[in-house]
């Protein structure tokens, strides 16, 4: 894992989802693989495994750079600037 400096300008504390699922992939009728959750706005969406990629979309669209795994016993964190574990 490495540091790096969108790290220290993610809110304390980590923002709550608005919702439990992908957004996008509900809308679409397609089911996420894995969801991730942006840890600037809350935004839940699903993994690059998933068809849409909404996830990676997301911060395409916002800039937000930090999400993490929002699976059951998962906790790491990837940073799209950094292209990687944070």
């Amino acid at each position: 894992m490495s540091d790096c400096p969108h790290v220290s300008a993610l809110p304390r504390p980590e923002p709550v989802p608005l919702n439990v699922t992908c957004p996008g992939c509900l809308a679409a009728g397609t089911h996420p693989v894995q969801l991730r959750l942006c840890l600037v706005c809350g935004n839940v969406g699903c993994c690059d495994s998933s068809p849409l990629q909404h996830a990676t979309e997301h911060f395409k669209e916002t800039g937000h750079p930090v999400m993490r795994s929002f699976e059951p016993g998962e906790s790491w964190r990837w940073c799209f600037e950094d292209g990687s574990i944070v």
